[in-house]
């Protein structure tokens, strides 16, 4: 019945953080502005949830295309940026999937559900990527697929464009820049589109994590052939109706982003104050450091009512680690008044 190998999983774990300030899971803090909400609502009412979404999406992939300089064939529509992983490695070639490690668990993750064998390549103790080594590695596992989080979850730093590029020019299979945390990064890589060569985004780190709509730029051709396996109507008739709104009013997202990259400054700044505290550089909307005594910490955080992301179980790099997702001004003062108590 049930595979082996699927019963000796774990599933993935969401964490209870009712009456908590919720610090663990790189959302956005801000809730729509009372006056878009009822404009929101409205649109929401004149849904016909008797019939089944528009299939092909058309309205709005051509909205999100024109959003990102692309057209709209070269976009593909996804529950979350997790669906499209998971589309990519149904189709593709069969073949070793690399990845860095410390990185996103779910590129991992998924392969191993479709069977796919996974090469890991180690980043240095300050989270850089060696592109060469990563070839090598593609080379030797006659790999067919990869794929970079640009910038890189958990680690929260972004690799030079020299190596992302060196990776895409130098690898023969199909490339998956991850730019999950693009709004909160100095840089995008839709100049190195290619046959080979796509870009996966997602808006639920800018403010939409509850309408878990991801999206994939590519070749019309590629975008076409990974079509074939997306299953119908994934895309439910509210996401696409409160996507579609919402991108007409982007602007306030955009500045509500650059909100939480100010926020991130002023937070790295206040940690970098403390004794006992290790920070590392972030171009997302968390921050990573290691503390001496990282399980503790976090359970003091949490008597506290706080919380963040316990990266200790992962061991090597991110021993000690803890990753603290930027929240509001408020949030963030609590999350560094009580780390200045707790690490006295």
């Amino acid at each position: 019945m049930i595979r082996s190998d699927i019963k000796a999983l774990s599933a993935y774990h969401v964490p209870d953080s009712a009456g908590m300030i919720k610090l663990d899971a790189m959302e956005n803090p801000f809730t729509l502005r009372e006056d878009l909400r009822r404009q929101w609502l409205d649109v929401l009412a004149d849904v016909e949830i008797n019939r089944y979404p528009d299939a092909d999406m058309a309205e709005l992939r051509g909205k999100i295309a024109a959003h990102a300089g692309v057209d709209t064939d070269q976009v593909l529509l996804g529950n979350g940026s997790d669906e499209i992983i998971q589309m990519i490695l149904l189709s593709v070639c069969t073949g070793a999937c690399v990845v860095p490690s410390p990185t996103f668990v779910m590129y991992d993750l998924i392969s191993h559900w479709l069977k796919r064998p996974v090469a890991t390549v180690p980043l240095s103790a300050d989270f850089q990527l060696d592109a060469d080594q990563f070839l090598q590695v593609c080379a030797r596992e006659k790999a067919e697929v990869a794929f970079l989080a640009c910038p890189n979850n958990p680690t929260g730093n972004l690799w030079p464009e020299a190596t992302v590029q060196k990776i895409a020019e130098g690898f023969d299979g199909l490339l998956v820049i991850d730019e999950a945390y693009g709004p909160f990064s100095e840089r995008s890589h839709t100049h190195l589109l290619a046959k080979n060569v796509m870009i996966l985004r997602t808006f639920s780190k800018l403010g939409w994590a509850g309408l878990r709509l991801g999206y994939l730029i590519g070749e019309a051709e590629q975008v076409a052939h990974l079509n074939k396996v997306r299953m119908p109507y994934n895309i439910n008739a509210l996401t696409q109706a409160s996507a579609s709104f919402l991108l007409d009013h982007f602007n306030i997202f955009e500045q509500q982003a650059a909100n939480i990259r100010a926020e991130r400054e002023r937070v790295m700044a206040g940690l970098s104050c403390m004794g006992g505290v290790e920070t590392f550089p972030s171009q997302t909307n968390f921050v990573l450091l290691r503390v001496a005594d990282a399980d503790t910490v976090f359970e003091q955080l949490k008597q506290r009512g706080i919380l963040i992301k316990n990266m200790n179980s992962a061991r090597g790099l991110l021993a000690n680690c803890l990753r603290i997702t930027i929240g509001a001004s408020s949030e963030n003062d609590a999350v560094l008044t009580a780390l200045e108590e707790i690490l006295i």
